[in-house]
């Protein structure tokens, strides 16, 4: 039995392993009327306030699996219907005091005494300023942000006329912050499982191979599972082969190093929500942006152009914007799909090929530089390497940013010229990638996991891990 962090993820795991099934069994007809009953079944209610509720929230996920979107974060609007209306309130701390600070620091008029003499407040007047919040000597008077907004350290989440989430996709870096963080689930990421799933059956028929690509962070999501033995799960699913994605890390890292030495001041190009949040939000910063592929989408280039086969590479790591980086024409020759550890987990179980029976098979594509991108000042610890391994002209002062707000800090210092470092190393997730939105684990002993798979690669030196790898195919 599968154990999750949260009740949300155990529902969006059901969803993803029913439909998965449904693939595998080629019994694609009734999946909208089907799965709701099969996941939520009885007359009892668990989640909601009724199972008619639960199966159509069920059958929107659904949706989110088999139908085409063109965003990648999406809100389930029947789902989202729990959260505070009102911005501010009054709490039964309100003592009814004579001085009413909060009536008379209101710009609007919105705040008037109840027939006890305690504050109240009208939300159609209410502008949410929040100096009534800020002098009430009690404390009283509560800000209630929804989850998804507190999140949302880029402002892209708001409640619309409906009082119902939205997203402004101008702004959404696709990081999926809010996606981990709304306690309904009423926040998700646009699934490709069945495309990932489909790929894999087709390959045979089609003439060509199938690799999977898994990223570094895999390391900490199964614990009772070996890489090794992950990789197993993977081809006896019908993957050809097996890449780690840390190979890319290297040779991305020898890359950004040079691009650095030749340019003095560098930020990162492996984040696909750090790089959009620049292009964005900071577009004066643009032109800092490493030319070079993410490590996801160098490997599955180096892969393609050194098979003497057609290749279908499908990558799998923690990142929801790795679904939106595939999109971009730069990758998109080179990564033809994208699933999350979360969807891997439900494929793999579906298929009756759990990681922890399977067999181990030896993983060393990479060093130990290039597997420790998955977590914050991985990055920045390999190109320090990397020009000591080069040899190149140039100290490296990196502004490791663990998180978007200290991504928002350390490009606005560099903005105004303020910035002491010349490289920024940028995680939209704080801790790195090990946290990403489609992790199944986001635990604080991850790191120290991925450190250790890492210490176990066979490869002495980024440059040794480059030169010795051999195409299989």
């Amino acid at each position: 039995m599968r154990t999750f962090e949260t009740d949300v993820q155990q529902l969006k795991y059901k969803v993803l392993k029913a439909v998965a099934t449904h693939v595998l069994e080629d019994n694609m007809n009734n999946c909208y009327y089907d799965i709701p009953h099969e996941i939520i079944q009885g007359k009892k209610a668990t989640m909601r306030c009724c199972v008619y509720k639960e199966r159509a929230i069920v059958e929107e996920r659904v949706h989110n699996i088999l139908e085409d979107s063109d965003q990648i974060i999406q809100v389930i609007d029947i789902a989202c219907d729990e959260c505070p209306v009102d911005r501010y309130s009054v709490s039964n701390s309100c003592r009814g005091c004579l001085a009413h600070r909060c009536m008379n620091v209101c710009p609007r008029g919105a705040i008037s005494k109840d027939d006890n003499g305690r504050a109240k407040i009208d939300p159609e007047k209410c502008i949410h300023c929040g100096r009534c919040a800020k002098v009430c000597p009690y404390g009283a008077i509560t800000e209630n942000i929804r989850p998804c907004e507190r999140s949302c350290k880029i402002g892209a989440i708001k409640m619309n006329d409906q009082q119902k989430a939205e997203i402004d996709h101008e702004k959404c870096i696709n990081c999926g912050a809010c996606v981990s963080q709304c306690p309904f689930g009423a926040v998700v990421d646009h699934s490709y499982l069945v495309d990932a799933m489909r790929l894999v059956q087709a390959a045979d028929r089609r003439g060509y191979y199938a690799v999977a690509v898994i990223a570094p962070a895999i390391a900490s999501q199964f614990p009772k599972a070996t890489v090794g033995q992950v990789k197993t799960a993977l081809r006896n699913f019908g993957f050809h082969d097996v890449v780690e994605a840390a190979l890319g890390a290297d040779m991305v890292t020898k890359k950004e190093s040079q691009e650095l030495a030749e340019k003095g001041f560098l930020t990162s190009s492996c984040c696909p929500a750090f790089v959009r949040y620049i292009r964005q939000h900071v577009p004066e910063m643009a032109e800092h942006i490493s030319h070079n592929l993410s490590p996801m989408a160098e490997v599955c280039r180096y892969v393609k152009e050194n098979s003497a086969w057609p290749v279908k590479t499908v990558f799998i790591g923690p990142c929801t914007a790795k679904k939106y980086e595939q999109t971009l024409p730069t990758v998109s020759p080179w990564v033809d799909c994208v699933i999350t550890f979360e969807e891997l987990q439900a494929m793999l179980d579906a298929a009756g090929l759990p990681p922890e029976e399977q067999e181990e098979m030896p993983v060393d594509d990479a060093s130990y530089y290039g597997r420790i991108f998955a977590r914050s000042g991985g990055l920045a610890e390999a190109v320090a390497q990397s020009v000591k391994e080069q040899e190149l002209d140039v100290v490296p002062k990196p502004a490791v940013c663990s998180g978007i707000e200290a991504c928002k800090v350390a490009l606005l210092k560099a903005k105004m010229g303020r910035l002491t470092e010349n490289f920024i190393e940028g995680m939209a997730c704080e801790g790195g990638c090990i946290n990403g939105a489609g992790a199944i684990s986001h635990m604080p002993k991850d790191r120290m996991t991925v450190d250790k798979f890492s210490k176990e690669s066979k490869k002495d030196s980024i440059g040794m891990s480059i030169n010795s790898y051999q195409t299989k195919f």
